[in-house]
């Protein structure tokens, strides 16, 4: 099969591999896209480390081909968006069977938009900021797949007032259209928002601009810590501080909790899926790349110059 590997250079390259067979709770997919996400750029630049050469890709949509033992052998022909490990930029890639989720009619290339940014938007607001109807949100990173997704969650949950944050004025315009009221450039945050505080903040940034984050909660807010897009400087906080005025700083792990608690992350991405499925959310697909361009696409999307979601055109 043809598949993208990372080698020891950081150099993309397409070769042929053999096609990996699924073990037990594993199922095989016939790859026809696969989504591009930042943590792309956190194995190709060494905070991931993995061993080289490493296929790459963490999301896919296709088709099972086979089954691994305890999987339903039915399962084999169904049409499938999936959380993957690695290897999704492939013409087949293994994914944890409770992972790999029925998209019925859903067209594969928007099923390909899905990928960790739908279960992890829904699980910022939905379980681990537990937004309530009239509470105030703000999101950084608003134009990006994480961003759109969890602005239309906001709203869903009930949020009475969703501001964003993003980085130029294109992108400003680009996260406008997915339900915030209000959009603010990166520089001017936060005096942008005058005395204006939140009872959620979310939060891939890092930084200064979480320091700065806790300062724009309300009384009983919640800043969920999700990323460090900027720096991976650590950010203290005085619990006697936050105790105070009951403020809380949460972290979310999607990758962590496929781990410890694949049941979870299984459970918020079929809720999000059936979400988008309604119609009551949408995915938006920016850019398509060919298997050769993986490196272009990984590098726009390190520069912050994507918007939305971008995919790999597998098949």
């Amino acid at each position: 099969m043809k598949a993208v590997v990372l080698d020891t250079n950081d150099h993309y390259r397409v070769v042929e591999l053999d096609e990996p067979t699924p073990g037990p709770g594993q199922v095989a997919i016939r790859v026809a896209y696969a989504g591009i996400q930042w943590g792309d750029t956190m194995v190709r630049d060494g905070h991931f480390p993995v061993p080289r050469p490493f296929v790459p890709g963490f999301e896919a949509s296709g088709h099972i081909s086979a089954v691994g033992e305890g999987v339903d052998a039915t399962r084999v022909g169904e049409s499938v968006t999936a959380l993957t490990m690695a290897g999704a930029y492939a013409e087949v890639v293994l994914a944890p069977a409770i992972l790999t989720l029925g998209v019925g009619d859903m067209p594969l290339r928007t099923a390909a938009g899905f990928g960790w940014g739908a279960p992890t938007a829904y699980d910022l607001i939905n379980t681990a900021a537990h937004v309530r109807p009239g509470e105030r949100v703000l999101i950084h990173a608003a134009a990006g797949s994480v961003g759109t997704l969890a602005g239309q969650f906001a709203r869903l949950a009930g949020a009475d007032r969703i501001v964003g944050v993003v980085g130029t004025a294109d992108r400003a315009d680009y996260a406008a259209q997915f339900g915030y009221d209000q959009i603010l450039l990166r520089k001017e945050f936060p005096t942008g928002l005058g005395e204006e505080k939140f009872d959620v903040v979310l939060d891939p940034v890092g930084g200064a601009t979480r320091r700065t984050g806790l300062d724009q909660l309300a009384a009983h807010g919640r800043l969920v810590a999700y990323g460090n897009l900027s720096t991976y400087e650590p950010v203290l906080a005085d619990a006697n501080d936050l105790l105070t005025l009951g403020k809380s700083l949460l972290a979310y792990n999607s990758v962590l909790l496929s781990q410890t608690h694949p049941e979870r992350l299984a459970d918020s991405a079929r809720r999000a899926l059936d979400l988008i499925s309604d119609g009551k959310v949408r995915t938006d697909i920016t850019a398509e790349y060919a298997l050769g361009d993986v490196s272009t696409a990984v590098q726009r999307l390190a520069e912050g110059t994507t918007r939305g979601k971008s995919i790999l055109r597998v098949a």
